[in-house]
């Protein structure tokens, strides 16, 4: 059986990557693994797991990715930064790559993660233009 890259690029499988993450089976080991499942998330429109993985303070009450028309389609995933802000703080810094109705576009930012109870979650982030 073929083994199906995971969509964040972290060259390992999607069973051995972000699955067990977004199924629940395990936390995100760091804000740089939260931030790559969410990612992966969005691929697939997991409201439910984007949801969850958001900093109760800041997160909204619904999301509507299937809103908007036409939908985007996820095509890359790059890192650039992963810094260790504090015991349970961290940021991570990241370019992601969507079309839109065949049109290339990138959203840069940084994002603000925070773990309580052994457990990352998003919080906000910058976008950078």
């Amino acid at each position: 059986m073929l083994a199906i890259p995971c969509p964040c690029q972290s060259g390992k499988s999607f069973a051995e990557c972000c699955a067990p993450v977004i199924a629940g089976e395990v936390p995100a080991e760091s804000a740089e693994a939260l931030m790559r499942s969410r990612y992966t998330a969005f691929t697939q429109s997991n409201e439910a797991y984007l949801l969850e993985s958001w900093h109760q303070s800041t997160r909204p009450t619904t999301l509507d990715l299937a809103g908007g028309e036409p939908a985007p389609k996820w095509i890359g995933l790059q890192v650039r930064q992963h810094l260790q802000t504090g015991d349970n703080t961290a940021i991570v810094e990241f370019v992601a790559r969507y079309r839109v109705g065949g049109r290339a576009h990138r959203l840069h930012e940084t994002s603000r993660f925070v773990r309580e109870e052994h457990r990352w979650y998003y919080v906000d982030g910058e976008i950078h233009e």
